[in-house]
């Protein structure tokens, strides 16, 4: 099962903000995709949030772009920042990533109005599958909050 961003919002508001603030804070972050033999490929990816979706814009024939033609599972990072701070906590997103087609000339105007990508461009919509954020608490606890589609968010605590 998976959902848009929006859905998401609506279903766990405080965490979306938390997410989306710990995208804010840097341009450039990590994604996962897998290779024609199954391996993970890691690449830089600027991502974006509007219209209710999470978008992923990549340039012509990029690697990570056809990784996603032919298998859209991802994982998505948010850059940690520099030192071990880590403000916010570690974010990941994973999720499918459908390809708005040429066709779509709308949909594609309003992200290119917005993200200022080059002339020709991929451009993804997620569906996500699972949102986890890790943290530490009172300097003492490791929480992680793992979020699925249909689910309350799980919130575990370790020491």
């Amino acid at each position: 099962m998976h959902t848009n961003w929006a859905a998401f919002t609506a279903a766990e508001p405080e965490l979306a903000r938390t997410v989306e603030q710990r995208f804010a804070a840097y341009t450039h972050h990590v994604l996962a995709t897998l290779r024609r033999d199954g391996s993970p490929r890691t690449t830089g990816l600027e991502v974006r949030f509007s219209d209710g979706e999470l978008w992923l814009g990549m340039m012509p024939d990029s690697l990570k772009a056809l990784d996603l033609r032919r298998d859209p599972r991802f994982a998505l990072q948010a850059n940690p920042g520099e030192g071990t701070g880590m403000g916010g906590g570690d974010v990941r997103i994973g999720g499918r990533a459908v390809e708005i087609a040429a066709g779509d000339a709308e949909t594609r105007a309003r992200y290119a109005e917005e993200a200022e990508p080059p002339e020709q461009f991929h451009l993804f919509r997620t569906e996500l599958t699972e949102v986890v954020r890790t943290s530490v608490e009172d300097e003492k606890y490791l929480v992680v909050q793992v979020w699925r589609p249909g689910e309350p968010v799980r919130t575990l605590r370790r020491t």
